[in-house]
């Protein structure tokens, strides 16, 4: 046995790591992390902390499939994705600090967690800044699939653009972030023709999917103040830019389908603000209690 009464009484002990990251090293080690003249480190950080906490929940969100999928390669495959998203968090998130460490939230003193986990374990609901589309249940495959259709298609056109960013550490983030969302979308694309003309039924769930995902739609193109002062300094994208991009793309696998977009109202903004001013779905707050639990209880827990 070991020196605890319990071998789980080690985590925390004395070592190397803090027990609730994902590896110690700092992901953007020997990366120039030096701001672009012209450009404002409070608003790149923010910025990075929009695109980072997009990815960051609804990679925890898409998580919550493993075990859970209709089969096993479906299993893996959204498991994948929510990896793919994971590591694109991470980057984003130890930038959003490296540009500002303002941004980060206080800890306690000689606290071992870096500060990307500080940002994803540490804020409170009003400091993220993602969209409220990744914030909602799961809902059944289906849901999951026009979801998944609709962020995918949407962030990859984010990311072609942010291929030119004029800060380096996002133009490469975003580059290597291309080839994998194009991989999200083809696979949200070929199931969600495969639902929409495959049984009565799959055809039904994909439509009323479809009509509890389009409503959050809109928002993914309503421009905050710091992506218009991120467009103008150039080293982000104006998402108003990307809309009939997106919806061209949607249109096609929507007709392909024989599905037609939903005719709902769009979910509106609360107090003037939507998810990038820190205003979220009912659902936030549970998703964060889940996600953030074991870190807030143990924020020295070391292994």
């Amino acid at each position: 046995m070991s020196d605890h009464d319990s071998v789980y009484d080690g985590l925390l002990g004395d070592s190397e790591g803090w027990a609730f990251g994902t590896s110690f090293e700092d992901p953007l080690a020997g990366v120039d992390t030096t701001i672009p003249a012209g450009v404002d480190a409070g608003a790149l950080a923010t910025y990075c902390l929009m695109l980072g906490d997009d990815a960051l929940i609804y990679s925890h969100r898409l998580s919550q499939w493993t075990s859970n999928a209709p089969d096993l390669e479906e299993d893996i495959a959204l498991a994948n994705i929510a990896l793919d998203l994971l590591g694109q968090a991470r980057l984003l998130l130890a930038r959003a600090a490296a540009a500002d460490s303002a941004v980060v939230p206080p800890l306690p003193e000689g606290s071992p967690v870096p500060p990307e986990d500080a940002l994803a374990f540490f804020r409170d609901e009003a400091g993220f800044r993602n969209v409220r589309l990744v914030e909602p249940d799961n809902g059944d495959f289906a849901v999951t699939i026009a979801r998944l259709l609709v962020f995918s298609t949407y962030r990859l056109a984010l990311l072609q653009r942010l291929r030119a960013s004029n800060d380096p550490v996002l133009a490469a983030i975003a580059t290597k972030g291309v080839k994998e969302v194009t991989y999200h979308r083809d696979y949200a694309g070929r199931w969600f023709l495969t639902l929409a003309r495959g049984t009565e039924e799959s055809r039904r769930r994909l439509l009323a999917g479809l009509a509890l995902v389009w409503p959050l739609y809109d928002e993914l193109f309503r421009t905050h103040p710091v992506e218009t002062a991120a467009d103008n300094q150039g080293f982000g994208v104006d998402p108003s830019g990307l809309a009939d991009e997106v919806g061209v793309v949607l249109e096609q696998v929507l007709t392909t389908s024989g599905v037609e977009r939903p005719d709902v109202a769009p979910t509106g903004a609360v107090n003037g603000q939507m998810g990038r001013g820190g205003r979220h779905t009912e659902a936030m707050g549970r998703l964060l209690a889940e996600m953030q639990v074991v870190a807030r209880a143990h924020p020295m827990g070391l292994w």
